[in-house]
């Protein structure tokens, strides 16, 4: 099954879909940008395609179409069997109209990212109606929360959707010892993620532990108001910034911190919040359904903070954390590893997939 990944090459959750659908699938991949290095061990330049686009952000805008001429004959040769789409806004719109223009016989798989659901359909009705449209063309959907499924399907006129977190390649190695009283919190410094709200309900903990401290990785253009905030309330000791981390020195924040802090305004399954559950973290989240999928605040496998500003040291004493960060592991065993998920979606594009005719294209 010849299978085209369409999306932002330079984003490393794109490559993480590479990895995984590489082993499966004859794989072709086109980048509204360009792709980033490791690529290079997974496709030939003759199957990669990098469109040079400058994105505003990860999921690329609705400029990108800009670029179609050049897809369109692309694809056009690849001859695909499927086209799969991530990101709905830009990238789906791309495919469908490719498909419509150029009349290719590849069906589309559009992948769901989170923002494009929850967040930019409620932009406007132009934005609205484009992932409307690039939903209605899909064949095939994923996504990865209940939550959004029931918006694409119940709003934005889905059809069959696949459900599964886009999870972990595999599980984290254990071994290294929690520090009891270190907190961890590394989503985007941009208004999405709220990381004021963060410092307030570290601050929060602070002032009746002294042996509070908080790790700040990642960055973004809040991040020298956030810094301000942090002086402000007197923490400039005990709160560091970390800036944009590589995944193993990630890895090692995520093994000693025994907290882990995301409070973002909209969020589906966030991969980072899997990643600290499998490092056996207690995860601290805001009050979004999707979380509510990840954790069981009556079983004790963290909290969901309504006010962040309230957080308490009782409250943190009440659970064990200990046996939260061993369920949270085994959660994400059951539940959370990608290539399992990746497996049944290659095996229901198959089922969905006529017969071949087509030629082989060049190599």
């Amino acid at each position: 099954m010849r299978l085209v990944l369409l999306g932002d090459g330079e984003s490393p959750h794109l490559l993480k879909w590479a990895r995984a659908l590489a082993p499966r699938v004859e794989l072709w991949a086109a980048s509204s940008r360009g792709f980033l290095p490791e690529f290079e061990s997974l496709l030939p330049p003759q199957r990669r395609l990098a469109l040079g686009h400058a994105s505003a952000h990860g999921g690329g805008n609705i400029a990108v179409i800009k670029t179609l001429p050049t897809l369109g004959a692309w694809l056009s040769k690849v001859d695909a069997d499927w086209i799969n789409a991530h990101y709905l806004t830009s990238h789906g719109t791309l495919a469908w109209a490719a498909r419509t223009g150029w009349r290719l016989r590849a069906q589309i798989a559009a992948s769901a990212w989170g923002s494009d659901i929850l967040v930019t359909p409620r932009q406007g009705a132009a934005y609205r109606w484009l992932t409307r449209r690039a939903l209605r063309e899909a064949r095939l959907c994923t996504s990865d929360s209940r939550h959004m499924t029931a918006v694409m399907q119940g709003e934005l006129g889905a059809g069959e959707v696949m459900t599964f977190p886009f999870g972990l390649e595999v599980l984290p190695k254990q071994g290294a010892k929690k520090q009891p009283w270190l907190f961890f919190a590394n989503r985007g410094l941009e208004p999405l993620y709220r990381p004021e709200r963060v410092i307030e309900a570290f601050a929060a903990v602070a002032r009746e532990q002294p042996e509070a401290r908080l790790a700040v990785a990642n960055d973004g253009s809040l991040r020298p108001a956030v810094e301000a905030q942090v002086r402000a309330l007197g923490l400039a000791e005990r709160v560091e910034f970390l800036g944009r981390l590589d995944a193993k020195t990630q890895a090692g924040w995520y093994a000693r911190a025994r907290w882990y802090l995301s409070l973002p305004e909209s969020d589906s399954v966030a991969v980072s919040v899997l990643e600290a559950m499998a490092h056996e973290c207690v995860p601290l989240l805001s009050d979004l359904p999707a979380n509510r999928e990840l954790i069981a605040p009556e079983a004790g496998q963290g909290l969901i903070l309504d006010e962040p500003a309230r957080l308490s040291l009782a409250t943190l004493a009440g659970l064990d954390a200990e046996a939260a960060g061993r369920a949270n592991r085994a959660w994400v065993a059951g539940h959370g590893l990608f290539p399992p998920a990746v497996e049944r979606f290659v095996a229901r594009l198959t089922e969905l997939t006529p017969p071949p005719a087509h030629a082989a294209a060049p190599r």
